[in-house]
This record gives C-alpha cells, structure tokens and sequence, in this order.
C-alpha cells in the first residue's frame, strides 16, 4: 500500500464507505471522532482498506491520553479491512506525555508483524517552517515507518511553496511521504504535492463533517488530483 498515491475518505462513521467507493481509494477511519469505533469496526463489510487514526488530544485529536488509545488501535489492526496504521512521530520519539513511546512502538512492531502499514504523522497547527526543517520532519517520520505524513498550518503563499519544495526533496532522497498544508493559503497543496510525490490525500466523505481545515470535498479532490498528474504525465 501506498507505493502509489492513495486518496483516502476521511470519516467516523464507517457506514458512509459506499458513498465514497466511487472516489477513494481507501477510507481513514477516524476512531477518536467515532461512537464505538470497535463496534463500527467488527461489523464493517466495506470495500475500500481503511487507515485507522486514533488522533491524540496533544495532537489536535479527540483521545484520551493514556494507553486506552493504544489497545484500541492495537484491536483495530487485527481486523482484515485495516490495512494500515496512523501513530504520531512524538509518540514513537519519546517526545509525547509519559508512557506513550513504549505503547506506540509495541503498536508499530504488532503492525508490522500484522502486514499493515504504518503512516507516522506530525502535526503543526500554527505554522509551517522552512523548507530544510519540513525536510527533516519528513524524513524522521519516514524513517519510523512506511510513510511519513506531514501536515503544517499556511497562512501565507510561501508557506504553500516551501511544502511543495519538501515535498520534491524528500521524495528525491527516497523517503515515502505524504503532505499537505492546512488552512486556505495552503488549500492548493493537498491537490499539487501527489505531483511532487505525496502518497496520501485526504477529504471527507461528507465536506459538513471535514477532518482538518482547508480539506477539498472527496470529489473535488479526486478530480483535480488526476487531472494534474494525467497532465504531467501526458507532457
């Protein structure tokens, strides 16, 4: 998974998967917005693999702190449909509250003896630094697991170019990346970064019930997606 772009459907509520089946190619199952997510998860019968996130407060998700989080994801990848897995970059570096690095390691190890792929994330909901800091992220992230995703906050045009440009340079260093800039200024970003090599894009099924600021609806994504890397491609 993820060797090509994946554009993911983005909801907590599982039974909106055949309404994004036309669209997605996966579908990001948000647990920590979700009314029991592992019940959701034992009777979903949909098409599309689902990427599990279980977003942590400290990281602008909705789940408790504390290792509740972590059973529940360990639960969610021993499901067939889940393919793949979302734990945060300062979990898995210690630079998270008490307790959270050894809970996600174990989860990445179970993952990966699961064959379910690990997207290791960050998160800046204020800022988006230079271009050679955002490289960095992304390869620190990389290099814990099969794809690093990165998602900074722009609030001017600069911001757009500088995740664009990072983009380009992890890739080229041979780093498996998905990015994104949060916000309007940014918006653009989530449809240009997959022809600079992002693997992931993410919008909602639904766009009254978006994940993150600036997300494009499921359709529209998709449409100027492949409309800019048939583009590419056909020059």
């Amino acid at each position: 998974m993820f060797e090509e772009f994946v554009l993911t459907a983005s909801t907590a509520d599982l039974s909106e998967e055949p309404r994004a089946r036309e669209h997605a190619d996966a579908a990001e199952f948000r647990m920590d917005l979700a009314d029991a997510p592992l019940g959701q998860l034992a009777s979903y019968d949909g098409e599309l693999p689902l990427l599990v996130t279980n977003r942590a407060s400290w990281e602008g998700g909705e789940a408790d702190d504390g290792p509740g989080r972590f059973d529940a994801l360990s639960t969610a990848i021993g499901r067939d449909a889940v393919a793949a897995v979302d734990i945060e970059l300062a979990a898995l570096r210690g630079n998270a509250p008490e307790g959270e690095e050894s809970h996600a390691t174990a989860l990445r190890d179970t993952a990966r003896e699961e064959g379910v792929a690990v997207v290791v994330s960050v998160h800046d909901f204020e800022s988006t630094p230079e271009p050679a800091a955002l490289v960095d992220l992304l390869t620190d992230a990389a290099s814990e697991g099969d794809v690093g995703k990165l998602a900074t906050t722009a609030t001017a045009p600069a911001d757009a170019l500088a995740m664009i440009e990072a983009t380009h340079e992890a890739t080229a260093a041979g780093h498996r990346v998905a990015t994104m800039c949060m916000g309007e200024p940014g918006r653009h970003t989530r449809a240009v970064t997959p022809v600079y090599g992002s693997k992931i894009g993410y919008a909602p099924v639904d766009p009254a019930n978006a994940t993150a600021p600036g997300q494009y609806p499921l359709a529209t994504l998709r449409e100027l997606v492949d409309g800019l890397r048939d583009g590419e491609a056909s020059e």
